[in-house]
Protein backbone atom coordinates (compact mmCIF):
# COMPACT_ATOMS: atom_id res chain seq x y z
CA UNK A 1 0.00 0.00 0.00
CA UNK A 2 0.85 3.83 -0.69
CA UNK A 3 2.07 5.74 2.22
CA UNK A 4 0.02 8.50 3.10
CA UNK A 5 1.22 11.61 2.22
CA UNK A 6 -0.26 13.57 4.34
CA UNK A 7 0.46 11.70 7.35
CA UNK A 8 4.40 11.86 5.67
CA UNK A 9 3.85 15.24 5.92
CA UNK A 10 2.61 15.14 9.78
CA UNK A 11 5.25 13.10 10.38
CA UNK A 12 8.47 14.83 8.55
CA UNK A 13 7.05 18.27 10.90
CA UNK A 14 6.07 20.11 7.42
CA UNK A 15 2.84 21.84 8.82
CA UNK A 16 1.86 25.52 9.37
CA UNK A 17 -0.24 25.45 12.45
CA UNK A 18 -1.39 22.48 14.45
CA UNK A 19 -3.09 21.90 17.75
CA UNK A 20 -3.29 18.36 19.77
CA UNK A 21 -5.75 16.73 17.16
CA UNK A 22 -5.15 18.21 13.25
CA UNK A 23 -3.05 19.97 11.35
CA UNK A 24 -2.45 22.55 8.37
CA UNK A 25 -0.54 22.79 5.67
CA UNK A 26 -0.17 24.07 2.26
CA UNK A 27 -2.06 21.89 -0.85
CA UNK A 28 0.61 20.11 -3.12
CA UNK A 29 -1.64 20.94 -5.85
CA UNK A 30 -3.12 24.55 -4.64
CA UNK A 31 -6.15 26.10 -6.88
CA UNK A 32 -4.92 29.69 -5.59
CA UNK A 33 -2.36 31.29 -3.65
CA UNK A 34 -2.59 30.24 -0.40
CA UNK A 35 -4.44 27.40 -0.55
CA UNK A 36 -4.50 25.07 2.80
CA UNK A 37 -5.33 21.62 3.86
CA UNK A 38 -6.29 21.36 7.38
CA UNK A 39 -6.19 17.21 8.22
CA UNK A 40 -6.77 15.16 11.65
CA UNK A 41 -3.89 13.82 12.95
CA UNK A 42 -5.33 10.58 13.49
CA UNK A 43 -5.25 8.80 9.77
CA UNK A 44 -8.82 8.04 8.54
CA UNK A 45 -10.47 9.05 5.40
CA UNK A 46 -13.86 9.47 6.22
CA UNK A 47 -14.16 12.61 7.64
CA UNK A 48 -17.69 11.85 9.33
CA UNK A 49 -15.96 8.81 11.27
CA UNK A 50 -14.10 11.36 12.92
CA UNK A 51 -14.76 12.28 16.37
CA UNK A 52 -16.32 15.64 17.20
CA UNK A 53 -13.60 16.82 18.70
CA UNK A 54 -11.12 16.04 15.74
CA UNK A 55 -13.84 17.63 13.44
CA UNK A 56 -13.96 20.50 16.46
CA UNK A 57 -9.81 20.72 16.16
CA UNK A 58 -10.10 20.87 12.33
CA UNK A 59 -13.19 23.79 12.84
CA UNK A 60 -10.38 25.60 14.69
CA UNK A 61 -7.06 25.39 12.84
CA UNK A 62 -9.32 26.84 9.48
CA UNK A 63 -10.41 29.66 11.61
CA UNK A 64 -7.19 30.35 12.94
CA UNK A 65 -5.59 29.82 9.08
CA UNK A 66 -8.12 31.81 7.38
CA UNK A 67 -6.88 34.64 9.65
CA UNK A 68 -3.57 34.17 8.70
CA UNK A 69 -4.28 34.15 4.79
CA UNK A 70 -6.22 36.94 5.02
CA UNK A 71 -3.36 38.42 6.43
CA UNK A 72 -0.61 37.00 4.38
CA UNK A 73 -2.35 36.90 1.09
CA UNK A 74 -5.17 39.56 1.64
CA UNK A 75 -7.96 37.55 -0.82
CA UNK A 76 -11.22 38.97 -0.75
CA UNK A 77 -13.43 35.37 -0.19
CA UNK A 78 -12.73 31.89 0.60
CA UNK A 79 -14.45 28.29 -0.33
CA UNK A 80 -14.07 25.92 2.64
CA UNK A 81 -15.04 22.26 1.50
CA UNK A 82 -14.57 18.31 2.29
CA UNK A 83 -14.72 15.87 -0.37
CA UNK A 84 -15.82 12.35 1.36
CA UNK A 85 -15.50 9.80 -0.61
CA UNK A 86 -14.33 8.96 -4.45
CA UNK A 87 -17.46 9.77 -5.94
CA UNK A 88 -17.07 13.42 -4.10
CA UNK A 89 -14.26 13.65 -5.68
CA UNK A 90 -11.79 12.53 -2.58
CA UNK A 91 -8.35 11.30 -4.38
CA UNK A 92 -6.63 10.89 -0.92
CA UNK A 93 -7.50 8.43 1.25
CA UNK A 94 -6.80 10.81 4.60
CA UNK A 95 -10.51 12.98 5.53
CA UNK A 96 -8.86 17.04 5.31
CA UNK A 97 -10.61 20.61 4.77
CA UNK A 98 -9.58 22.81 1.69
CA UNK A 99 -9.50 26.34 2.71
CA UNK A 100 -9.06 28.05 -0.34
CA UNK A 101 -8.60 31.74 -0.78
CA UNK A 102 -10.33 33.87 -3.72
CA UNK A 103 -9.10 36.68 -5.37
CA UNK A 104 -11.52 39.30 -7.51
CA UNK A 105 -11.09 38.18 -11.33
CA UNK A 106 -10.09 34.97 -10.36
CA UNK A 107 -12.89 33.39 -12.19
CA UNK A 108 -14.70 35.23 -14.42
CA UNK A 109 -17.89 34.49 -12.82
CA UNK A 110 -17.41 33.09 -9.38
CA UNK A 111 -21.58 32.82 -8.68
CA UNK A 112 -22.59 29.53 -7.48
CA UNK A 113 -19.35 28.96 -6.01
CA UNK A 114 -19.35 25.26 -4.87
CA UNK A 115 -22.22 24.44 -6.52
CA UNK A 116 -19.84 24.03 -9.63
CA UNK A 117 -18.62 20.54 -8.81
CA UNK A 118 -21.99 19.72 -10.99
CA UNK A 119 -22.01 22.11 -13.81
CA UNK A 120 -25.50 21.25 -15.39
CA UNK A 121 -26.70 22.57 -11.45
CA UNK A 122 -24.78 25.37 -10.86
CA UNK A 123 -26.55 28.33 -12.67
CA UNK A 124 -29.58 28.09 -10.99
CA UNK A 125 -29.87 32.21 -11.04
CA UNK A 126 -30.79 32.13 -15.00
CA UNK A 127 -33.88 34.16 -15.61
CA UNK A 128 -33.23 36.82 -13.03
Amino acid sequence: MKPCPFCARIAAGDVVAENDLAAAFPDGFPVSPGHTLIVPKRHEADFFALSVEEQEAIHVLTRIEKERLAGEYGPSAFNVGVNVGADAGQTVGHAHMHLIPRYPGDVEDPRGGIRWIIPDKAVYWQGD
